[in-house]
C-alpha cells in the first residue's frame, strides 16, 4: 500500500510539473488533462485507501530519512488513518471538480497552463500536509500551501489589487507561521522528537503544553484565517474564482483545523488553550458574518461566509467536540465549493460583473446554475435535510454542553450566527437571481456551459447527502483512536432530523431567510434607511471593524518608518556616510595635505631640503 500512497500524494505533482515546464510543449488541452487526470487517478487512489482503512487497516511510517541528528531522526513519512483518509477524498474529490469547472471557466485566459500547473501543485501541496506523520512534513506541507496560494491569489499579476492581496496573504500568514514554527521548535525541545505518535506517548509528562498549544494555535490563525489574522482571506478573491474555491473550501484554510483536530492529545491537556481557541473561534463566526451583510461583491460575500464557517469548525475544536469540528469541515468543503463556482458561473453570465446591485432575476436564463447555489445556500443555512445543518447543529450542540471556560459566550455567538448565516445566504441568491434584472441589456445573460454546470450539480450532490453520515462521523467511532467521538445523545438520524425543525437554531434560519426576503424583494428600500439609522455602527461592520487601515497604518506604516530609518541612520549615515566615504574623505584630506609639499618647484623643495637639514644639526647638536 505504501506506492499507493506515493501515487496519490505525488500524481498531483507529476501533472503540476508536466503543466508548467512543458505547457507550451503540450498545448492548452495537454495541460488540462494531464493535470485533471493525475487528481482523478489521486481521488481514485484516495477512495481505494479509505475502503481499505475502514476495514481496519492502517499506516504510520517513514518513506525517506532526511536528517539524522544523534538520536533524534528527521522524516518524511506517512500516517494513514480514518482522519487522515477522509481528508484525502475530501480534498482530491474538490480538486477534481476545480480542475473540470477550470477548464470553461478560464477558457480564454493566456495563463492557462500556468493556472493549472499552480492547482496541481496546491492539491499535491494539501495532500503531504494531511497525509504527515510528523511535524516536519506538516511544516512543509503548510508552508507549501501557503506558497502556493501566494502565487494563485497573485495569478493576474498585471493587477495591482492581485499584487497588493497576494503580499497581504503572504505577510499575515508569515506572522501565524512563526508562532507555528516556535511550537514545533518547543515541541522538539520538549520531547526530543517531533513524530505524532511518540509525541502523543510523551506529552503527559510535559509542563509546556499550554505554551506549545497556543503557539500551534497561532499558526492554524494564520492558515484558517481566524480573529486577528483574518484579513488576507476576503481579498484572496482578486485570484479567479476556481482559487478561491480551492483555497476556501477544502485545502489552506482547513489545513489549521485539520492540524489543531490532529493534534487533539495535545490539546485535551490544556484547557486553557481550549478555552481561547473556544472564545476565538465564537468571535470570528459572529463577526465576519455581520460584515458579510453590507458586502455587495458576490465572491466577498461567499468570502467572509468562510471566514464565519471557520469560526464555527474552530469554536467547536476548543469545545473539544473535534468529530463535529471535522464533519463541519467535510460538509463545508461540499457546499462552500458550490457557492463559489456557482457565484463563478454568474460572474462568466454577466461578463466578470461581481456587484450583486447589477445583477437580478437570473432564476430564468440560469436555471442549473439557480437551483445547485441553492441546494449550497440551504445547506449554509443549516435547514434539516441538508448537510450543513447536520454538522452545524452538532457543533451548537457540543458548544451549549461544554465545560470548557467561555462555553457560554461561544454558544451565544454560534448561535447568533444562523440568523446572520441565513440572512446574508438569501440575501446573495435574492439579489442575484430573483427581482428585477438590474444587468445591461446589450450583453444578456446565458447558463454557463456543461463543463461548469456538471461540478455544480456534482457538488450539489453531497450538500444535501453527506449530512446523513452525522451519526458515524460525530458521534460514533468513525475516527477511531485519531479524533475522539463528540459528547452528546444521538437517537438517528431521522430523529437528529426531526428534533431540528422543533430547535432555535432552525427558526433562527427561517427568520434570517425571511428577514433577507423582506429587505431585499419585498422593501428593497429598507436596507438603505436601515444603514442609515444605525450611522456609525454600520459604518464600522462595512469596514470590517478597521482592521485593514490598523495593520496598514500600524503596522505596516510602522514597519516602513523602521526600516526607513535604519536606511537613512544606519545605511547612509553609518555605513555610507561615516565608514565608507568617511573613510574616503579622511584619505583625500590626507592626500590634500601631502599634495601641499609635492608642487613640483624645484625651490620649494630646495627650501624644505634646507629646512630638514636645519633641523636634524639642530637635533644632533642640542
Amino acid at each position: 500500500m505504501k506506492a499507493l500512497y506515493l501515487i496519490i500524494a505525488f500524481a498531483p505533482l507529476a501533472g503540476a510539473i508536466a503543466a508548467g515546464l512543458f505547457g507550451k510543449a503540450i498545448g492548452r488541452a495537454g495541460a488540462h488533462w494531464v493535470t485533471t487526470v493525475s487528481v482523478l487517478i489521486s481521488f481514485a487512489a484516495s477512495c481505494w485507501v479509505l475502503v481499505d482503512v475502514l476495514n481496519g487497516n492502517s499506516f504510520n511510517g517513514s518513506v525517506y530519512t532526511w536528517i539524522t541528528m544523534g538520536e533524534t531522526r528527521l522524516e518524511i513519512g506517512f500516517l494513514i488513518d480514518r482522519l487522515s483518509a477522509l481528508m484525502m477524498v475530501v480534498v482530491t474529490f474538490v480538486s477534481l471538480m476545480v480542475h473540470v469547472y477550470t477548464i470553461g471557466y478560464m477558457a480564454g485566459d493566456p495563463g492557462y497552463q500556468r493556472f493549472f500547473s499552480y492547482i496541481s501543485l496546491f492539491t499535491f501541496s494539501m495532500l503531504m500536509l494531511v497525509m504527515a506523520n510528523n511535524f516536519l512534513q506538516l511544516f512543509f506541507g503548510w508552508e507549501a500551501v501557503g506558497l502556493v496560494s501566494y502565487l494563485l491569489i497573485g495569478f493576474w499579476y498585471t493587477r495591482e489589487s492581485a499584487i497588493y492581496a497576494s503580499l497581504k496573504a503572504f505577510l499575515v500568514n508569515r506572522v501565524g507561521d512563526f508562532g507555528f514554527l516556535l511550537g514545533i521548535g518547543l515541541v522538539l525541545a520538549s520531547f526530543g522528537t517531533l513524530d505524532y505518535q511518540e509525541v502523543f506517548g510523551k506529552a503527559g509528562s510535559s509542563s509546556q503544553m499550554t505554551l506549545i498549544c497556543l503557539l500551534l494555535f497561532v499558526g492554524a490563525m494564520g492558515k484558517s484565517a481566524q480573529f486577528p489574522l483574518h484579513v488576507w482571506l476576503p481579498d484572496s478573491m482578486e485570484g479567479p474564482t476556481p482559487i478561491s474555491a480551492l483555497i476556501h473550501a477544502a485545502t489552506m484554510v482547513t489545513a489549521g483545523i485539520f492540524m489543531v483536530a490532529r493534534m487533539s492529545p495535545l490539546y485535551e491537556l490544556s484547557e486553557t488553550a481550549r478555552s481561547v481557541v473556544l472564545v476565538i473561534g465564537a468571535i470570528t463566526a459572529l463577526s465576519m458574518g455581520l460584515v458579510a451583510l453590507t458586502q455587495f461583491d458576490i465572491k466577498r460575500v461567499v468570502a467572509y461566509s468562510t471566514l464565519s464557517q471557520l469560526g464555527y469548525m474552530t469554536a467547536a475544536l476548543g469545545a473539544s467536540a473535534y468529530s463535529a469540528a471535522m464533519f463541519h469541515l467535510v460538509t463545508h468543503a461540499f457546499f462552500k465549493a458550490l457557492l463559489f463556482l456557482a457565484a463563478g458561473s454568474v460572474i462568466i453570465a454577466l461578463h466578470h460583473e461581481q456587484d450583486m446591485r447589477r445583477m437580478g432575476g437570473l432564476k430564468r436564463t440560469m436555471p442549473w446554475t439557480y437551483w445547485t447555489m441553492l441546494v449550497g445556500a440551504l445547506a449554509s443555512a443549516g435547514i434539516p435535510g441538508f448537510s450543513g445543518f447536520y454538522s452545524k447543529d452538532a457543533i451548537i450542540a457540543a458548544i451549549g454542553a461544554s465545560g470548557t471556560p467561555g462555553a457560554l459566550f461561544g454558544y451565544l455567538c454560534v448561535t447568533a450566527t444562523v440568523f446572520v448565516t441565513a440572512a446574508y445566504t438569501f440575501r446573495l441568491v435574492f439579489m442575484a437571481f430573483h427581482g428585477q434584472p438590474r444587468f445591461g441589456a446589450a450583453h444578456p445573460p446565458h447558463e454557463s456551459p456543461p463543463v461548469v454546470t456538471v461540478p455544480l450539480v456534482l457538488l450539489a450532490i453531497p450538500s444535501v447527502l453527506a449530512g446523513y453520515a452525522v451519526g458515524p462521523l460525530v458521534y460514533g467511532a468513525f475516527f477511531g483512536d485519531a479524533v475522539p467521538p463528540t459528547p452528546g445523545e444521538f437517537h438517528g438520524v431521522w430523529a437528529f432530523t426531526l428534533h431540528g425543525f422543533v430547535s432555535w437554531p432552525f427558526w433562527l434560519a427561517v427568520a434570517g431567510i425571511a428577514t433577507a426576503w423582506l429587505l431585499y424583494l419585498k422593501r428593497p428600500d429598507l436596507p438603505k434607511r436601515i444603514a442609515m439609522a444605525l450611522g456609525p455602527l454600520y459604518a464600522l461592520v462595512e469596514r470590517k471593524y478597521g482592521f485593514d487601515e490598523l495593520y496598514s497604518r500600524v503596522f505596516a506604516a510602522g514597519t516602513r518608518l523602521i526600516g526607513r530609518g535604519f536606511w537613512r541612520g544606519g545605511d547612509q549615515a553609518l555605513i555610507d556616510g561615516l565608514m565608507v566615504n568617511g573613510t574616503a574623505r579622511v584619505v583625500g584630506w590626507f592626500s590634500g595635505v601631502i599634495r601641499l609639499v609635492q608642487s613640483g618647484l624645484l625651490n620649494q623643495y630646495a627650501v624644505a631640503m634646507l629646512f630638514g637639514l636645519l633641523v636634524l644639526t639642530f637635533w644632533f647638536l642640542k
